[in-house]
């Protein structure tokens, strides 16, 4: 059985771990074989800790053989994000800054989800400083696609989800501020979730304030899915945003019934985020899929006027406010896109920011009205299938050449400034086999709804099931 552990959703070994079929141990140890095999492939975990992971795992079968009451992730295995800290374990950020920092304590996120019983095997990839939507970086290179290993894992939090693809984890955390969740599960054939701002309270961060970059969870299902944000979610007072419900909330069966329910489509946003045809050849048909549950389809946007300047405003801020130290201590030290973006924000005015806000206000209050009309806004999550693993960035996109390497982003971060929550879950694949994910987008708040919708989708198609072939070492 050990040999096939890896290919268990995390609902599935969590039952099992509790019932004592299998040992935590078991299971670790599945996944260090896996990553023995396979990893060297994809590039997605980048710090490994096997007998730190081995130990936690006879710790936790130890608790539940006295009879102890376990946690939800009870020995489930997960590698975290290189952007996230790891008391003990180097976290690098991608970056030869930080490639030795050992940090004392843990994010957030990471402690949350070690109390909740999951154990920590590692770190995955990222870009540098997370910045963009394609895994490289000088410290440890290319994340590279399961499915095609000549293409991008899409990121930041590609290593997560190529690791979850290939099955070297069962669940995956990540963040994302212009689509970092939502981006890379597309492209891996995964699910990701951005949750609504303060569902999943960022600590330590700079800006106490700043919704625009957000926490949250990765699963090969969307079940698994909020099952981790089940750990990750609930208040914080140190965060000034974060909202009250308990992560437990989202322990629940996601069965619910669609029918009836008013959803819009926005292939390409209302004009805003136009997407290859590729793309669109494999989304469109998914509409009738969700007419066949029930659901009321029609071509519908939210107005999104403004808001492309107003998230690359903000994003230029916030980078510059982040990192403006390291560019000024040592400008060479930073790729060139990095040192781009915070040169922007240092560019900023006062009526730039006070524009970038006022417009984010009246988007905000259009989006409320939007979903009073709707239930769920559907749409691309990328505008491009995975690209070339060796390109920065792709260097057109519907035929427009781009210009920058936030261009292609515009159908996952648009959303991000809306401040709902927006789930990528798998909708088929190209003729030449290449994963496209579908956008389920819901109204502020509305995360169990955009769950169980996509839940309801999933278990129609069952296009996440497809999974990567890949040689082992």
């Amino acid at each position: 059985m050990s040999d096939a552990l890896h290919e268990l959703d995390a609902t599935d070994l969590a039952a099992r771990l509790r019932r004592r079929e299998l040992s935590a141990r078991e299971v670790v140890q599945a996944h260090l074989d896996r990553i023995e095999q396979v990893n060297p492939v994809v590039n997605a975990l980048v710090t490994l800790d096997p007998e730190g992971a081995l130990a936690a795992a006879a710790r936790a079968d130890d608790r539940l053989a006295r009879g102890a009451e376990v946690p939800p992730l009870h020995g489930l295995p997960i590698a975290f994000k290189d952007t996230h800290l790891t008391r003990g374990m180097r976290t690098t950020f991608g970056s030869p800054l930080f490639a030795d920092y050992v940090p004392v304590e843990d994010d957030l996120v990471v402690d949350r989800l070690q109390r909740a019983g999951a154990i920590r095997l590692g770190k995955t990839n990222v870009p540098e400083f997370a910045a963009g939507s394609h895994t490289f970086n000088p410290v440890f290179g290319v994340t590279r696609n399961p499915y095609d290993t000549g293409r991008s894992a899409g990121g930041s939090s590609g290593g997560a989800a190529a690791a979850l693809a290939a099955g070297l984890q069962p669940l995956a955390d990540g963040s994302d501020m212009g689509g970092s969740l939502r981006n890379p599960a597309s492209f891996c054939n995964v699910v990701g979730l951005r949750p609504t701002p303060g569902r999943v309270p960022p600590h330590p961060g700079g800006d106490l304030w700043d919704t625009l970059a957000v926490p949250g969870p990765m699963g090969r299902t969307v079940a698994d899915t909020a099952l981790l944000l089940s750990a990750m979610a609930g208040p914080d007072p140190r965060c000034p945003f974060s909202l009250e419900t308990p992560g437990a909330a989202f322990r629940v069966p996601l069965d619910r019934e669609l029918r009836g329910l008013r959803v819009a489509w926005a292939p390409d946003l209302g004009g805003h985020a136009p997407a290859d045809p590729d793309v669109l050849a494999v989304l469109e048909p998914q509409l009738g899929v969700l007419e066949a549950l029930g659901c009321r389809v029609e071509t519908a946007c939210p107005d999104l006027g403004g808001a492309d300047e107003a998230f690359r405003t903000l994003r230029a801020h916030s980078f510059d406010l982040a990192l403006g130290v390291l560019l000024d201590a040592d400008r060479e030290a930073l790729k060139p896109s990095l040192v781009w973006n915070i040169e922007q924000g240092r560019r900023l005015t006062a009526a730039d920011l006070i524009t970038a806000t006022t417009v984010r206000s009246r988007l905000h209050l259009g989006t409320v009205d939007f979903f009073s009309r709707y239930d769920l806004l559907l749409a691309p999550v990328s505008q491009v299938t995975p690209f070339d693993a060796d390109l920065e960035y792709p260097k057109e996109v519907a035929g427009r050449p781009t210009e920058t390497y936030l261009d292609w982003m515009r159908s996952a971060y648009l959303i991000s400034l809306l401040g709902v929550p927006a789930l990528s879950v798998p909708a088929g694949f190209t003729p030449g086999g290449l994963p496209v994910g579908l956008q389920f987008i819901g109204a502020p708040r509305a995360d169990l709804a955009v769950l169980q919708a996509g839940h309801a989708y999933e278990t129609a198609t069952g296009h996440g099931r497809r999974r990567p072939d890949l040689p082992t070492t």
